[in-house]
């Protein structure tokens, strides 16, 4: 990417793939997009785990480890890497990430046995999942600080939207020449896409705005930024509890959406596995969504639209009945729109309340909270179906949640004007 400018920041002066800096960033987005695109494909694991279940001759509880696994370290190498994109740069930070996922889907290709996939599959492309995610992110909101939440937004568009598109692509692979064959495939076809694109991911100069596009409204909000620590605000904690319950709540919903359709509403399990790809389109176009939104109003103003749309969504599904597929489908789709606004809502947040110099490492210590919400939802949604023998009673509990999380969102989740 050419880059040129002087140290007055003009936009006269410096450009993005040889176009204007205001034109040209906006090819960013797609590049980040399909950078995370890839790495969205953590979400795709239900498509290996059927045949690696038979082969390994292992449980669905056994099956799952992988995913859960890799969850937990790519959430866990969030705040680390954070930590180190200021300090080795965005495009090095990128390309060892990518080479690190791409590794972990070649061994898990080689692996015998559950224990091995857990270690290559959930350790190694997890931890290269955690270490690459932040990075286009990173670099969209410090060249869109006048549209940050509809920027990052329509990055993180390429995670959500992954398993529409890499699922079939998954599918298609392993009929055509197996599952061990295309978790190579995968691992090479990543490390090659993330390394081209990783040569692109430059910063602007520091304190850059697109000239005569800065209304008067977003400069007060740059102003405003609270450059303290998050760890001394209350309004971390708020959003970290808020983005833990969002992430609760989804993750367990997006666990249990093809086996609720089954168990409780008796659909076809082909028709329940297709229903997949509608609440995969819900959970991408609620991040630009939901991305805008936060730029316009106040967080905790969103926080609470988003589980007021949870509360009706466990109430729906506490009353669905065998049959009712118009429920449970609107349910599942608004389970999966609101976890996808979590994930617009806590990067645009985190770029409101604190210092956007440091937002790599400042989200990465929010986004502990998805790790939290990843590893309990999965953990309590098995325990309550197994207690009960039923996922109705899974949505109680939801439901408390949601209303846990208004009341936090309302008191907790503003930024600390005595400390900024």
């Amino acid at each position: 990417m050419n880059i040129t400018h002087d140290d007055s920041h003009s936009n006269s002066d410096l450009t993005v793939f040889g176009r204007p800096a205001t034109q040209g960033r906006w090819l960013l987005i797609p590049l980040g997009m399909s950078i995370l695109l890839c790495l969205g494909t953590v979400y795709s694991w239900s498509i290996f785990r059927t045949p690696l279940e038979g082969e390994f001759n292992v449980g669905a509880t056994e099956s799952l480890l992988p995913y859960t696994v890799a969850l937990v370290f790519y959430a866990a190498l969030m705040p680390i890497a954070g930590f180190y994109i200021s300090r080795i740069g965005t495009r090095p930070m990128a390309a060892i990430g990518g080479i690190i996922v791409g590794i972990g889907y070649i061994l898990s290709s080689f692996a015998t046995h559950i224990g091995m996939m857990t270690l290559t599959y959930g350790v190694i492309a997890g931890t290269g999942v955690g270490i690459t995610y932040g990075v286009p992110m990173a670099v969209v909101a410090r060249w869109f600080p006048d549209k940050k939440g509809l920027a990052v937004g329509l990055t993180i568009i390429g995670f959500g939207l992954s398993p529409l598109i890499t699922a079939p692509l998954v599918n298609h692979l392993i009929d055509a020449y197996t599952v061990r064959p295309t978790l190579r495939i995968l691992g090479i076809a990543f490390i090659l896409i993330i390394l081209g694109i990783a040569t692109t991911l430059k910063l602007p100069p520091r304190n850059w705005y697109p000239s005569g596009k800065l209304s008067t409204q977003s400069t007060s909000k740059v102003t405003l930024t609270c450059s303290m620590t998050p760890l001394k605000s209350r309004s971390f904690y708020g959003l970290w509890i808020c983005y833990t319950i969002g992430s609760l709540v989804g993750l367990s919903a997006i666990g249990i959406s093809s086996s609720v359709g089954e168990e409780i509403i008796n659909i076809e399990p082909g028709l329940a596995a297709s229903s997949v790809s509608l609440f995969a389109l819900f959970n991408g176009i609620s991040r630009p969504l939901f991305g805008w939104l936060s730029d316009r109003f106040q967080p905790h103003y969103v926080a609470i639209a988003s589980y007021t749309l949870i509360l009706i969504a466990c109430l729906l599904m506490v009353n669905a009945q065998a049959g009712q597929v118009t429920t449970y489908l609107i349910a599942f789709c608004l389970f999966w729109f609101c976890l996808g606004g979590w994930l617009a809502i806590a990067p645009t947040t985190t770029l409101r309340f604190f210092n956007p110099d440091q937002y790599a490492q400042n989200y990465g210590i929010v986004f502990t909270a998805y790790g939290v919400g990843a590893l309990l939802g999965t953990l309590a949604i098995g325990q309550i179906r197994d207690w009960f023998g039923t996922y109705t009673y899974a949505f109680y509990p939801m439901a408390l949640l949601a209303i846990i999380g208004i009341v936090v969102a309302s008191t907790m989740l503003k930024r600390d004007q005595s400390s900024c």
